[in-house]
């Protein structure tokens, strides 16, 4: 098992800590959320300190920063050559991580949401991908990248997971409107959409659009669905949205 260290205690690295403690790893985590890392200790019995204490203790340090305070945190750490390295900070690149933790020089960087804790999170790997493999399968896949552009437009996919979760609200409030129990109208969405893509396969392209096919031919609600999202410029406001979002992040 490995000494794993976790810079930045948030939304991201509480879930990566249960999964790394699960299997086994001793972890450090910084004390910068106190909230979240006394309840990491708590619950898992890790070690918490300052963020130079946690560097040193660990084999494998996870940098589970925001990308604007990237800079400002790690420019006074101190790492090691036989360390290696895995950021989650969207926005922060290769060349930036190559110099704010030298000399180390073995790194991956990746993108995890909350859930990969219960398995079925897809990790974008661009660099040792083994080693998220080593981490994390067979719960969660690693998706290898070929470069930065390929693993920037991943970022950019992972951030329109809470604009569907947008619109799902939206359905939900209006179903809720339509019935009188906000409870179930967000029970039944949550449910008809996580059953439906429950049964996805992996590696088969076009599944998306054959079961929207399937389901939305003619004279049906759902074509009706489908053909008033298009009219209304649904489409072209999300490709829109993934296009802003990946010039944010080559910037």
């Amino acid at each position: 098992m490995s000494r794993i260290g976790i810079i930045g205690t948030g939304h991201i690295a509480a879930p990566i800590a249960r999964l790394m403690a699960s299997k086994g790893h001793d972890i450090h985590v910084t004390e910068r959320n106190t909230q979240v890392s006394s309840a990491l200790q708590a619950e898992l019995g890790v070690s918490v300190g300052p963020p130079q204490e946690v560097i040193d203790a660990s084999d494998i340090v996870f940098l589970c920063l925001r990308p604007h305070i990237a800079e400002d945190v790690l420019t006074p750490l101190r790492f090691r050559a036989d360390q290696r390295v895995v950021s989650v900070m969207a926005a922060v690149s290769r060349s930036q991580l190559v110099a704010l933790c030298a000399p180390a020089s073995d790194f991956v960087q990746t993108i995890p949401l909350g859930f990969l804790q219960t398995g079925g999170c897809p990790l974008a790997a661009y660099g040792n991908d083994r080693l998220l493999a080593e981490l994390f399968e067979p719960e969660n896949p690693v998706v290898k990248v070929a470069d930065e552009t390929a693993l920037n437009a991943h970022f950019a996919i992972c951030a329109m997971v809470p604009g569907v979760l947008d619109l799902m609200a939206t359905g939900s409030k209006w179903l809720s409107e339509q019935t009188g129990d906000m409870d179930g109208a967000e029970f039944y969405t949550t449910q008809l959409m996580s059953g439906f893509l429950a049964t996805m396969q992996k590696g088969h392209s076009g599944q998306l659009a054959a079961e929207r096919d399937a389901l939305a031919t003619e004279g049906t609600l759902s074509l009706q669905m489908t053909d008033t999202l298009q009219s209304e410029g649904a489409h072209d406001a999300l490709r829109s949205a993934l296009t802003a979002i990946g010039k944010r992040l080559e910037t």
